[in-house]
């Protein structure tokens, strides 16, 4: 459980990212999911707002808060 932080804004910014992401797959033909995707995508500072990328971006996001804590700790 060292990626479960509920206390960290990253780790929940991870988790919105990747829940778009998916909410993009499962609803393809959903406007507001496309609308919300580009908008996740414009805060998070990239130009991609596919599926894909949005989880990755999620699972990044998650990735660093874990690194940077690990860091600091040492």
């Amino acid at each position: 459980m060292r990626y479960v932080h509920p206390k960290s804004m990253t780790w929940w910014a991870g988790v919105a990212s990747i829940a778009t992401g998916a909410a993009k797959i499962a609803f393809a033909t959903s406007v507001p999911f496309a609308e919300l995707g580009h908008l996740v995508s414009l805060l998070a500072g990239t130009g991609d707002s596919s599926s894909a990328a949005l989880i990755y971006l999620g699972l990044g996001l998650i990735g660093v808060r874990d690194k940077m804590e690990r860091g600091f700790a040492t």
